[in-house]
């Protein structure tokens, strides 16, 4: 089971910071990732951090402006967003995967949880 939490409401150029609790899964085995759905959007992968920490992927969107981390021993992966802006406004979801992932596509990943909701106004 995957929870995500942190959401909430910012201004432009605000922060927040995300959080994915898992269980049920041994994060050592497993990559988790971030994903974003606006409304009459597809789901868009966001970002990625694979089981060890040492490998991440972000969409050019977001580069430079979050940052993912995980630590193991809580069984969560975070995500720092900072520099928010209106077009960051989504419902913020995680997944998890055990496949090496070169491009961060909904495809690959599995049990997603509710989502937390990011509003930014402008």
């Amino acid at each position: 089971q995957l929870v995500e939490s942190g959401g909430g409401v910012v201004q432009f150029g605000g922060s927040l910071r995300l959080s994915c609790e898992v269980s049920g899964f041994n994060l050592d085995n497993y990559g988790i990732g971030w994903f974003r759905q606006a409304p009459g959007k597809e789901r868009e992968g966001v970002s990625y951090i694979d089981n060890t920490g040492a490998r991440t992927l972000y969409s050019d969107s977001v580069k430079g402006r979050f940052t993912i981390s995980r630590d193991n021993a809580k069984n969560a992966v975070y995500l720092q967003m900072n520099g928010l802006v209106p077009e960051d406004t989504a419902v913020y979801y995680c997944g998890i995967s055990g496949f090496r992932i070169v491009t961060i596509t909904s495809d690959l990943f599995r049990c997603w949880g509710q989502g937390t909701q990011v509003t930014v106004s402008s």
